[in-house]
């Protein structure tokens, strides 16, 4: 199953068309299902076992009769409760930004949750010259999880979508401790999308492709198989100290390839166009400015 936010209404995307989202078609959620589930995208993960339920008894009969704009998509979960982000889960960009790969949980911190935006549109920099990129699989829970084991972590999770995990690096460094959190919550810092897929939908949900190019140029190009903390590892470890609750994001770490990581140091300019894609699930455009 595809769940897509279009313009703030639950759609589920029965032909996702180009990777970006062009030509994909649907249909309205709260319309196919006689108003029970819906309208609003964020409250569906409130109510997942019963969509899920919906969702297999109905699948075979719905018709695709909406087109679906990638213009007009916000984020899958546009409020959720607890946004929530793992640094250094791959070992070589821990490795490239100078610090040692994590053995334990990586540091966790927050994003904000007014940084985040949908899988197009124009992102505005913010003065010093120094943001980054970082694609990411963002992991949306859907069950509420408290103290799970890596075995049962999947049966929490609603679905993945493609994220960015876009970063202010003065600010992130300045001062006598780390600033994660500020640092990477700008408005527009935290784009998701196209839409979530469910686990089922794909063929290895632990070993997903993922990247982005600046302008055409790819920048990062990995597999979430080479991840420190799988998504079920690290929905598990999470789930020991904090309760994840239905709607919450996880986003579980970038792959090397950052702009802080190289010789010399590259960041993003106005102007320039950064696509980002997770084998599977689909692909993110968005203007810097």
């Amino acid at each position: 199953m595809r769940l897509a936010n279009l313009e703030g209404r639950a759609v589920l995307v029965l032909e996702p068309g180009a990777p970006d989202g062009t030509g994909a078609r649907g249909v309205d959620l709260h319309a196919a299902s006689d108003g029970a589930l819906g309208p609003d995208p964020a409250t569906v993960y409130e109510r997942w076992d019963a969509l899920r339920a919906w969702y297999a008894a109905a699948a075979d009969g719905l018709v695709a009769d909406l087109d679906i704009d990638p213009e007009r998509l916000g984020a899958p979960s546009p409020r959720p409760p607890q946004a929530l982000a793992l640094g250094f889960n791959y070992a070589e960009h821990a490795r490239e930004t100078g610090f040692e790969a994590p053995t334990e949980l990586p540091p966790v911190f927050p994003k904000f949750a007014s940084s985040i935006t949908g899988p197009r549109g124009i992102v505005d920099l913010p003065e010093g010259g120094t943001t980054d990129w970082e694609v990411e699989v963002v992991a949306v829970i859907g069950r509420t999880a408290r103290r799970v084991t890596p075995a049962q972590a999947w049966d929490h999770v609603a679905g993945l979508c493609v994220g960015q995990d876009l970063s202010e690096r003065t600010r992130q460094f300045a001062g006598p401790a780390p600033q994660f959190g500020l640092a990477k919550s700008h408005p527009g810092f935290s784009p998701m999308g196209p839409w979530l897929v469910t686990p089922d939908e794909l063929a290895d949900p632990d070993d997903l492709a993922l990247g982005c190019a600046i302008d055409g140029e790819v920048v990062q190009d990995g597999r979430t198989g080479l991840l420190l903390f799988s998504v079920p590892r690290a929905i598990a470890a999470l789930s020991e100290v904090i309760t994840l609750l239905p709607g919450d994001v996880v986003f579980t770490g970038t792959p090397d390839g950052v702009g802080v990581g190289r010789e010399p140091q590259r960041f993003l300019r106005s102007g320039e166009t950064l696509r980002t894609w997770v084998e599977g699930i689909g692909e993110m455009v968005h203007t810097l400015r």
